[in-house]
């Protein structure tokens, strides 16, 4: 059993259209939200999208029947459960249905530090994440891996250090919100 961060760069925005440029996954510490496991990197351009899709799959155990095998821990996890579906669909594998498992999406919780506005509560406007990663298109099509490698990694860093921050701080309010709403 274990979570894990996963997050996706594409093309675009349109899974029909679009395809999937890296898949990135890092196992986390499950009491404290850590990095446990080294940051895996799928790279498209190294062999094919479906390659890579198949080897997501093969790796994280993703389709077991055990739906605690690879819980995704992410930011807006919809977009990849979207791309994920479709791609592997279109490519003729198994479907990827990260939200009818468990999972830890924490979109919300940057939606409710943004005073419940949608707008400014992305990753990028939470953390010390540089930029929403709206140039890896131009990346890719310029052929700057290694640049789009950097942002992955640079990415990555800064949800573990969100997520090992809420790890820490949610359980406060827990405590702090239970007596504040108990009986007098």
């Amino acid at each position: 059993m274990g979570n894990f961060y996963l997050d996706i760069e594409t093309t675009g925005l349109n899974p029909e259209k679009d395809k999937i440029l890296t898949i990135q996954y890092q196992e986390l510490e499950r009491n404290t939200g850590e990095a446990k496991g080294e940051l895996i990197i799928l790279k498209e351009w190294e062999s094919s999208e479906k390659e890579i899709i198949q080897k997501f799959i093969a790796d994280t155990n993703i389709l077991d029947n055990y739906a605690f095998s690879f819980v995704p821990v992410g930011f807006n996890l919809g977009f990849e459960h979207n791309f994920l579906m479709q791609r592997a669909k279109m490519h003729g594998l198994p479907a990827i249905d990260i939200l009818n498992n468990p999972f830890i999406d924490l979109r919300a919780i940057g939606i409710l530090m943004n005073n419940g506005e949608f707008k400014g509560s992305g990753l990028d406007k939470l953390t010390g994440k540089e930029n929403s990663g709206s140039n890896i298109p131009i990346l890719y099509n310029n052929s700057d891996y290694d640049s789009i490698i950097r942002y992955v990694q640079l990415e990555t860093e800064e949800f573990i250090k969100f997520n090992a921050w809420l790890y820490k701080k949610l359980p406060g309010l827990l405590e702090e919100f239970g007596t504040t709403n108990q009986p007098h």
